[in-house]
């Protein structure tokens, strides 16, 4: 655990100013897009992902920018590594005001019928178990503090049609869909808000890794967006930024698409 610290900055301005948020998978791709915005938009940023040298590399980028974060390396699928980097955000910035749980993992081109049952466990875990070990975790944090809060998850387009990502990512991020919903209908009045994003094709590592095993994709991927490209990370952060501020305060249980028009076509 790395609390990369610099008091002042951004912290009294921005859209998430004073407000304590958790970011998982922000090694790489939309997780580190986040954490670098919801630190410049005033947040203090708890980051997490199973690459430790990443995320404690871009904490001390951000506290170099005058900005707070704090890097705790932990597996989402382990109810006790979420729960560490909970209390670690308690302990450290005094409560929990959001969470971006934007750790996924996808495969594609494999038919059901040929994919591996470790392969179905394996997506399940990652996009639906970690989702719910998280809401778990912040939910009761947010609960105990009693001032409320926002949890953002990460689905895709793959959580609404068929998009040729295998059975398994498209059940997984359906099932994402679904707890979004359950949550926000259960903690409504008790102030926690809880939606999702409906993310498009965008330019990760592991779209890149999707796109290198099966490259034929890739015009699908791009055709389907009505405006035929991929998005940046830092455009779906935008998204989840908004979501995890008071400026989204009457939406809760959505599913807000950020997929350059793809389910809406």
């Amino acid at each position: 655990m790395n609390d990369t610290t610099t008091h002042g900055g951004h912290g009294g301005h921005g859209m998430l100013a004073g407000k304590t948020i958790m970011i998982t998978g922000a090694s790489s791709g939309i997780g580190a897009a986040a954490a670098g915005l919801f630190a410049a938009e005033g947040a203090a940023v708890v980051l997490t992902a199973r690459r430790e040298p990443l995320i404690e590399k871009i904490a001390a980028e951000i506290a170099e920018s005058g900005g707070r974060a704090l890097a705790v390396a932990g597996d989402v699928t382990v109810p006790a590594d979420v729960r560490r980097v909970v209390d670690a955000a308690v302990e450290t910035y005094g409560r929990l005001d959001g969470g971006f749980n934007n750790a996924g993992w996808a495969t594609a081109g494999t038919p059901l019928h040929e994919t591996d049952d470790a392969v179905f466990d394996q997506v399940i875990d990652v996009n639906v178990r970690g989702v719910w070990n998280c809401m778990k975790a912040q939910i009761t944090a947010m609960l105990a503090d009693g001032r409320g809060g926002a949890v953002v998850n990460t689905s895709s387009a793959a959580g609404v049609v068929a998009t040729g990502a295998t059975a398994s990512y498209i059940a997984a991020k359906h099932a994402v869909l679904g707890l979004t919903k359950a949550g926000g209908d259960e903690y409504g009045r008790r102030g926690i808000r809880v939606n999702a994003l409906v993310v498009g094709s965008t330019r990760t590592e592991l779209m890149d890794q999707v796109l290198t095993d099966t490259p034929s994709l890739e015009e699908s991927f791009v055709s389907r967006s009505m405006q035929k490209r991929m998005a940046d990370p830092v455009e779906v952060a935008q998204a989840a930024a908004w979501l995890l501020s008071d400026r989204s305060s009457f939406v809760t249980g959505g599913s807000v698409p950020v997929d350059g028009g793809w389910t809406a076509a």
